[in-house]
Formats: C-alpha cells, structure tokens, sequence
C-alpha cells in the first residue's frame, strides 16, 4: 500500500541579509512536523527556499558591486550552511531565481490575464527621482525618501493589477467557517481590517527595476513580490514546468508555516490566486508570531540578532531546536534572552532529561554490571508511570497533528519529570542495599529505561541528534525506538544491557554564561548608536499636577486603520473599567496586527476628541525615536488591565 502523502512548507526568505534566529523558529518547527510524519509513515515534501527577487535586492547587490544573483547567492549559501548546521531535512530546496520556477510564474501571469483576473492600469504613490523607487506614505521618513533621504515627488506608474474583489466571500468563508487558518483567532482582525472595507486590486508588476521575473507579453514589465514568491509552492512541484512530477500527488498542502507579518498574503492574496487559477486550497496556514528582544521584533536593523551559530557552537544545535520551540505558542509572540535560554536548557535538558538518562544507565551499571537480570518484581508507583509514558504518543500525535508543538514537548517533558520524580519515590539506592530487593530493583531500572525509550523515541523528531546517543546508552535498537513501539511499553529486552556514555546537557553556569553572551552581543552591536535631538524640558511641576494625569494600563483586544487617515489606527482597549476606544497616530510604523494582545499605557482621562470623525478617549503613551518614528510604550504581560502607573 503506498505511503499517504504530507507536504509541510516555510515561506521563502528574502536573503537580504544573514538569517537569524528568528528564521530558525519557522524552519525548525515545519522540520520538526516533516520528521514526525516520516515516523507516521507519511511520505513527506517538506519545502524551503529563498525569495530572491525586488527591488531591494538589485540595490544591495549595486552596493557591494556585484550582479543581484551574485549577491543572492552568497546569501542563500549561508541559509543553507544554517540549515545544515541545525539538521533541517528539507526535501527541496526552491530558489524565485530558478529556471523552472520562473516558467511557471510567468505561465501562471499570462493565465490569469487571460481569464480577465489581470488587467493594465496606473500605480501612483510617492516617487523618489534618483532611487527611481515608489514608496507608499507609510514608508517615508519625515515625507522624505527612505532609501536616500530626498524629497519625493507625487506620480504615476504603469503597472497590471490583480483582481481581488470576486473573491472575497468565498476568502471571507474559508478563514471563517473552515479550520484554514491557525489560530482561527486571527481570522476576524483580517475579515475586519481587509475583506469587509473592500478587497483592494494587487499591484503585481513593476517598471522601475529589472530584477524580477519578465512579463512574457509586455517586456517593460517585471512580475512584482507576491505572485512570483506565492507560486513557489506549487512551482516547487512541477505545476506548470517539466522539472518535477510531484503536484498530483502532494498538492494540496497539508500546511503552510508562516509568521504573523506576512499572514495577509497567505489568507488572502494566496487563496484568491488559486480560486483564479481553479486550482485546490491548502488544508491549513499556520501562523505563528514574532520571536521578540527585549519586547522588540527580532531584526536586523536593531542590531539585537544573536546569531544561530554562535548560540549553536555554545550549546548544540538539538539545544537551540528545543529551547525556540518550547518558548513557542503558536500565534503568540515569544520573548528571547539569553537568561530564558539558558535557564531553560539548564532545567529541562541538564536537570531533566540528561539527568534521568545519566542517574538511570548509572544505577544499571552500578547495581547490575550494566545488564539487567530477567527476574523482575512489580511494585508500588510502577502504574502510574507506565500508564503516562504508554499514553504519550497520542498526546504527541493530537498536538503536532495542530501545529501546537510546545504542548507536545511540554507533554513528554511531563513524562520526563514524573520519571524523575519516580527515582525519589522507589529509592532504587534503598532497595540496593538488601539482596532480597534485587528483582525489585531490576523492575525500577527498567520502567526508567522504558520511559525513557519511549520519550525520546518521540523527540527525535525535534532534537534529532541526541537521541541516538541516548538510545546508545540504554541500549535500544533500531527498531526499538520506532514510531509503533513508542505506544507500547515493554520493548527492550528484559536482560537490556546499557552503555554509560558522556553527559548530554552539561549544566551552564548562568552568570558566567551570560556575562560572555553580552560580551558578544556587545561587539557586534552598532558601533555608532543614533543621536538624537534631545528637547528641552518642559516648565516644573508638582507632584499634585503629575496626578491630573492618570496614566492606566490597557490591552488592546482590537485594532483597525480608519479608514478616512493614512496614520491614525482605532484600537478598542480593555481598561479594566468596561473598556474604551482609542485612536493613535501610529499607523505608519504598526500595522493592527502587531498591537492585538499587548499591554500598553494610556492617558485615562484624557478629555475625548473626534479624529477624522472617530471619537478617542484617551491617549496610548509612546516614546520618540531618533528616525523621527514613534516607538509604542508595551507593558509586561503579567500587570492587570486598569492598574495605575505612578
């Protein structure tokens, strides 16, 4: 009987820089599901590449003095080496600069203009003469050119458009009514703040740079961002080349992983293209949010990135894969320093598993020579363990089977605890002492190298380098640690023999440890920090007028752009006293969906105003940054909606 097809993707990343840990996350977790459904017995397509086309990219490259493709290659060549050096098992690896990829954009354009769905018009925004760029509103620094600094001019460009609008009911029902999108939360922030104002045409060509895919019918056109990058996933496929024969049996796909900041694309843009093309739609589109610093998007331009290499090179790769997926629910935001990472490698995989696997092989050669006899005794605790480490797998297979792989190593780390705590509870160095405890003994040692046979069975899927050493040392075949035996307990051999081996997790010292991270971190910061202009204080104050001010926090629940400004944004904050809306000049550095769930402050009594007919009450508290941006203030997540700042 043939294997039952599973095709898992990444998005693809523009290699306009090295990646960082941020990229890790969305790459080791569709790895992490692709091993899993390989130990199903899925014939798995797992996909990542890079997107390597656009204007930004035929700027660098003009930077450095080399052709874009040169510049991308240098790149993606570290990409790959990052995935190598993290034990990313892809199956196929697209790049947009691919021969036969750019065939099928190209097919795929001329399709769609065919049917009617593409059209010529007019792109109009602000234009910058020598960048010879168009910028939307939002994008420009001061009203000036964000690339060069110089004034901008208003104009037009020739471009086609993409037909959006015949589409949006059907768009609407399936982030609804469907389990498409993951967290289904997300589905009323994109219904509200996109479909239900009216689906806008895309713009899908350009005419101010050459490095894009041609238009095959109108040479002064390049395929612009989202149809050349969407059209990799069935690109990679063979869908409308000849260089692979896989789209029959893997499309659709089962899912897509991508972050919170191009979820819009994937929700709408995608679907809409393969409702025009009448091709299916993916089973799910898993969206999971930022991997944050300091409460700061993980980003290059911050200079706050720590690279994967470094953290690789200091700890193990396994690590790394576990520590990111951990921390990481998906749809939520997950906080990086170096104080979680470590505390966590030091209490999960030093303490928890390193610990167990050493005690128990420890024990088995210290009692037993390292075999166990056959004469075995059950005991008191011996149920209750088996049956956590007997019903794992189902556990595991539910949380992976919905894209929630923190609960699933949450869910074997259960196990992993519960068998340490089995230790104190049997006190095997006890029932050492008396021979007549010996068949009592051989029984807890195997029960501890059961369990452990069967967790890491499960977790070679995410840390797929050390769980081979582990099986070495409890001496587990092959076979042993399949996918089958993960839910029976009893495999080993009742005479197992065990094979001490080195510590997995050596501890950390935390101190120390983070004393020469920062010590890192520091060189490769920004050598010149921006200035800013500081303003003059304003006139004193007494404390009694400090308090006319009352500063509160609030979550904002809800957030949409007004429709009638480019910059305000209407967010609905729960204040602890029946909520209230406010509305904030911050649109053109957040997008709605990057303030939904956080806590921020605000200037409670604040008299109420309208602003472009929409009524605030209140004021959301920001700071000023050097680029002349405004930086909103975010409160912990632990302080309670209402609280008074004082």
């Amino acid at each position: 009987m043939p294997k039952k097809p599973f095709y898992i993707t990444t998005p693809i990343y523009y290699p306009s820089g090295n990646p960082h840990i941020g990229h890790c996350y969305t790459t080791v977790a569709c790895d992490s599901i692709a091993r899993y459904k390989r130990m199903q017995g899925y014939d798995v397509m797992f996909l990542t590449g890079t997107d390597e086309h656009g204007l930004k990219i035929e700027q660098k490259a003009a930077e450095k003095g080399v052709t874009p493709k040169e510049y991308v290659d240098d790149i993606v060549k570290i990409f790959k080496d990052l995935w190598s050096y993290m034990n990313i098992s892809y199956d196929r690896y697209i790049r947009t600069t691919d021969d036969y990829h750019i065939e099928t954009v190209q097919k795929i354009f001329k399709a769609l203009y065919d049917k009617g769905y593409i059209y010529k018009g007019e792109y109009s925004g602000k234009y910058c003469t020598p960048c010879e760029s168009f910028w939307t509103e939002s994008q420009l620094v001061d009203g000036k050119c964000p690339e060069c600094g110089r004034e901008v001019i208003e104009a037009k460009e020739e471009a086609y458009f993409f037909k959006m609008s015949p589409f949006a009911d059907r768009i609407e029902k399936l982030l609804t009514e469907t389990d498409y999108l993951r967290p289904k939360t997300r589905a009323v922030e994109l219904v509200n703040n996109f479909i239900k104002p009216g689906l806008e045409d895309l713009c899908v060509s350009r005419t101010t740079f050459k490095w894009g895919i041609p238009v095959t019918f109108d040479d002064k056109h390049v395929v612009y961002v989202w149809i050349d990058a969407l059209s990799n996933y069935i690109s990679a496929l063979g869908y409308a080349n000849e260089n692979f024969s896989d789209f029959e049996k893997f499309w659709p796909a089962n899912v897509h992983m991508v972050a919170k900041d191009i979820m819009r694309f994937h929700a709408i843009i995608w679907p809409a293209m393969l409702m025009a093309l009448d091709l299916p739609l993916p089973e799910h589109l898993a969206v999971h949010g930022w991997i944050t610093f300091n409460g700061q998007k993980m980003s290059k331009s911050l200079g706050n990135v720590v690279d994967p290499f470094v953290l690789g090179e200091r700890y193990g790769a396994d690590a790394i894969r576990y520590h990111i997926l951990r921390e990481m629910a998906l749809g939520a935001d997950s906080s990086f320093s170096n104080e979680i990472m470590i505390n966590r490698i030091n209490s999960d995989l030093a303490n928890g598993l390193g610990n167990l696997v050493s005690r128990t092989v420890a024990m088995v050669e210290k009692y037993f020579g390292g075999t166990l006899p056959e004469e075995k005794t059950s005991g008191e605790f011996d149920d209750s363990l088996i049956s956590m480490a007997s019903g794992l797998r189902a556990k595991v297979d539910e949380f992976v089977e919905n894209t929630q792989l923190n609960n699933a190593l949450a869910e074997i780390f259960s196990v992993i605890s519960r068998a340490n705590k089995y230790i104190d509870e049997t006190a095997p160095w006890v029932l050492a002492k008396d021979e007549a405890n010996r068949p009592r003994l051989a029984c807890v040692l195997y029960n501890l190298l059961e369990t452990i046979r069967i967790c890491t069975s499960l977790l070679s899927a995410f840390m797929p380098s050390t769980m081979p050493k582990v099986w070495e040392q409890i001496g587990a075949s092959e076979s042993d640690v399949s996918y089958e035996n993960a839910a029976k307990f009893g495999v080993l051999p009742a005479n197992v023999t065990v094979h001490k081996g080195e510590g997995l997790f050596p501890r950390i010292d935390v101190e120390k440890e983070i004393e020469e991270l920062n010590a890192i971190i520091s060189q490769n910061a920004p050598k010149d920090e921006p200035e800013i202009e500081v303003e003059p204080l304003e006139p004193e104050i007494t404390i009694d007028d400090f308090f006319k001010a009352d500063l509160r926090v609030a979550k904002i629940v809800q957030c949409e752009k007004v429709k009638k400004s480019k910059k305000l944004l209407c967010s609905q904050l729960d204040d602890g006293m029946g909520g209230r809306q406010v509305v904030s000049g911050i649109a053109q550095w957040y997008q709605p969906e990057d303030l939904i769930g956080k806590k921020v402050i605000i200037v409670a009594n604040l008299k109420p105003v309208k602003l472009c007919g929409v009524e605030s009450n209140g004021m959301i508290c920001c700071s000023d940054m050097p680029d002349g941006s405004a930086k909103v203030i975010f409160i912990d997540e632990d302080v309670p909606a209402g609280s008074k700042i004082r």
